[in-house]
């Protein structure tokens, strides 16, 4: 195997252009065509945890939290963060991160985390908007279906729970081929009207440039028509946080004690817990509390995440239950959503969850 095979899977999952402006997500550190025999999933990058991956041979590290967070000036070997990376450069051990980017999609993170819990028909809590841009291409008639088929192929047309998205309208295209030119109808320095069909289709913002080099490959006029707009269109399956509902609804003292016990939580701190049964709950692996007020627009019983100040605790006392069910604990499950999604499209590439606790808090 070879880095970029691995990257390009994994960013095709969550693009790097979903991460948030302050992340630092992608390969911190190695050379995209270095070969690589064994992966190590952790949460973080710390000095045990290199150790671990340099003991089992494991020459690259896919973790969740970026190492480097904020430019190095200097690399002196002095701060904990440089001796990592001295020691990984002199064993060979490469560095990848997958973090904001994977926070942000549906699947990623809180879907995992949603499935530990019990959440059923989950949304995104704070969808995001602008991700989306429009393809409009113009083809003669023997053409459409060859192009839209391309266009789906690389990821257009879907909205929703809907794929092959698309609309078509007739009309007449006119152009004059000039010297130089090798026109698939019409005759040089002629003008010449053509029955064409404008098609258009939806498509994430980071499938553009695949998707219209896709439809050019394919599309027979020697310079296709093509445009590319801007959408403020929501995207559903991209953003912050989930919101979602239990298979019954039960008691809070009795939803948190089953969160402590499907994510192997030391103690979970909450307000005063609602008197109503919680049907309806919301979360968000790691650090949530940005998300509070949108869970209570939402209609939440229940916002799970972590890293809550003490103020944010007294805000919704008796409308709705905050809990801090702690940063580490809540997105330690996507250790297992990485090593799943590796073994199932690398079937033959070595993956191994770190045993180490990367933990850096302890409870009395």
């Amino acid at each position: 195997m070879i880095i970029k095979d691995i990257t390009d899977y994994l960013e095709s999952i969550a693009p790097l252009s979903l991460q948030e402006s302050y992340d630092n997500s992608g390969l911190i550190l190695g050379e995209p065509n270095c070969t690589v025999n064994k992966a190590l999933i952790t949460l973080d990058v710390t000095e045990i945890v290199l150790n671990e991956a340099i003991e089992k041979k494991c020459n690259i590290i896919i973790a969740h939290h970026p190492i480097i967070f904020s430019g190095l000036k200097k690399l002196n070997n002095n701060s904990l963060t440089e001796k990592i990376i001295f020691k990984a450069i002199k064993n060979d051990v490469s560095i990848y991160a997958i973090h904001t980017n994977l926070d942000n999609v549906i699947d990623g993170v809180n879907g995992i985390l949603a499935k530990k819990l019990g959440i059923k028909n989950v949304r995104t809590l704070v969808p995001k908007n602008e991700t989306y841009k429009k393809i409009v291409c113009f083809c003669p008639l023997n053409a459409i279906e060859d192009v839209k088929k391309v266009l789906f192929k690389a990821g257009a047309g879907s909205i929703g729970n809907y794929a092959g998205c698309s609309f078509s309208s007739q009309g007449v295209g006119t152009f004059v081929p000039l010297h130089g030119s090798n026109p698939y109808v019409g005759k040089q320095n002629s003008i010449h009207g053509e029955d064409e069909y404008r098609v258009e289709v939806i498509i994430p913002h980071y499938k553009v440039n695949e998707a219209v080099k896709a439809m050019i490959d394919v599309h027979p006029y020697e310079e296709p028509a093509y445009d590319v707009y801007n959408m403020e269109n929501i995207n559903m399956k991209i953003g912050s946080g989930l919101i979602g509902e239990l298979d019954k609804p039960i008691p809070a003292k009795d939803f948190l004690l089953s969160v402590k016990k499907n994510i192997n939580v030391s103690y979970i701190k909450h307000n005063k817990l609602i008197e109503r049964p919680v049907a309806k709950v919301a979360i968000c692996g790691g650090s949530g509390a940005f998300l509070i007020d949108a869970a209570a627009r939402n209609k939440a019983d229940i916002f799970i995440s972590s890293d809550i100040k003490y103020h944010d605790f007294l805000e919704h006392t008796g409308n709705m239950t905050i809990a801090d069910a702690g940063h580490y604990e809540t997105e330690q499950p996507v250790k297992e959503l990485l090593y799943s999604l590796l073994k199932e499209n690398f079937p033959n590439f070595a993956v191994q969850i770190s045993e180490e606790n990367a933990n850096p808090i302890s409870y009395i």
